[in-house]
């Protein structure tokens, strides 16, 4: 089974008992532990879309306390990652060659990042996917938005 497919498989044997999404975003940190310092909490994944929510909290603020951008760049590329390994076929792989990002607004709310790839798109061959990611805030307006640009290939 591919990595994708067992963190689908994860995903959706966990996300359907009380605790399961916790326990998911815990699974995700500690395979990648640099994502923890924001304490994501997946709320929805499936094949082109991935939801991941943060609590504004003293660790992720910066000195005119928001939510700092460094903060909103982990969500994005958790979220962007995360929804591209669930994506992409068994056959490939993905990585970030970089990302764009735009500050549109003061972040002074928890936060919530969608990453969303409508259509899917063929892997046929090598390609550079862009991935868009909006991170909002509780009123629904977008405060940060990250293009990362994923290289998935056919897996050697």
């Amino acid at each position: 089974m591919s990595k994708a497919n067992l963190a689908m498989s994860a995903w959706n044997r966990m996300s359907a008992y009380p605790g399961g999404k916790w326990l998911f975003s815990r699974l995700v940190c500690r395979k990648a532990p640099y994502f923890r310092s924001i304490r994501p909490r997946f709320r929805a994944l499936r094949p082109g879309y991935c939801e991941v929510h943060i609590r504004k909290r003293h660790a992720v603020l910066n000195h005119i306390k928001t939510v700092h951008g460094i903060a909103m760049c982990n969500m994005a590329e958790l979220a962007g990652g995360t929804m591209t390994d669930v994506t992409i076929p068994s056959s490939h792989r993905w990585i970030p060659k970089g990302m764009t990002v735009e500050y549109l607004k003061k972040a002074e709310t928890d936060l919530r990042a969608v990453a969303e790839l409508n259509p899917i798109p063929q892997f046929d061959e090598a390609v550079e996917l862009p991935v868009t990611v909006n991170v909002m805030d509780t009123s629904g307006q977008t405060v940060f938005r990250a293009v990362i640009a994923m290289w998935v290939s056919r897996r050697k």
